[in-house]
């Protein structure tokens, strides 16, 4: 996985931004990053992010990992005739994230099948007073299952071969 910088902070009047592009911690642990900032869209009448949209941040982060594998899904779809779904989630909610925050949402592989893989999945939130993604403190935790069904039927079926090979290296 390609590693990037690390972030940079920059106060303005408003707000302190911290610098966020996609990243890689040690590849020991094996996990993929993605940072997405909390929107007024995201955020309910209690002004903390409505539970579901955590779902969301978990789907985009699973996007862009297969993406910086070299998995485009459109592709996959039109050339392989499957797509990946999502067939089981359990989520743990620890703590709220907030309008503005910067939250670090992660991907680490798991299991992996010939039809399916589950992935590890966590939403942190980063703060200027703490930057560091490896301690920053969880606000939610999930583990999803992903399965493979052909693009037509939408039957189970085996993940291709080259997809299945790239997934597997992902895993180690």
């Amino acid at each position: 996985m390609r590693t990037h910088p690390p972030s940079q902070t920059v106060s303005t009047p408003s707000a302190t931004i911290l610098h966020m592009s996609p990243t890689a911690l040690p590849s020991a642990e094996n996990v993929f990053t993605w940072p997405v900032r909390v929107y007024w869209e995201d955020t309910d009448a209690g002004g903390i992010v409505f539970y579901a949209n955590y779902l969301k941040y978990f789907e985009r982060a699973r996007t862009e990992w297969l993406r910086a594998l070299g998995i485009a899904q459109s592709a996959l779809q039109q050339t392989q005739g499957c797509i990946f779904v999502v067939s089981d989630v359990q989520l743990k909610y620890l703590r709220s994230a907030r309008l503005d925050d910067q939250l670090l949402v992660t991907a680490q592989p798991l299991e992996m099948g010939r039809s399916s893989f589950t992935l590890r999945q966590e939403a942190s939130l980063l703060t200027a007073d703490n930057p560091d993604a490896n301690a920053a403190p969880v606000l939610c935790r999930a583990t999803v299952r992903i399965g493979c069904v052909n693009s037509q039927t939408h039957k189970p079926t085996r993940i291709p071969g080259t997809v299945l090979d790239v997934l597997n290296a992902s895993a180690r």
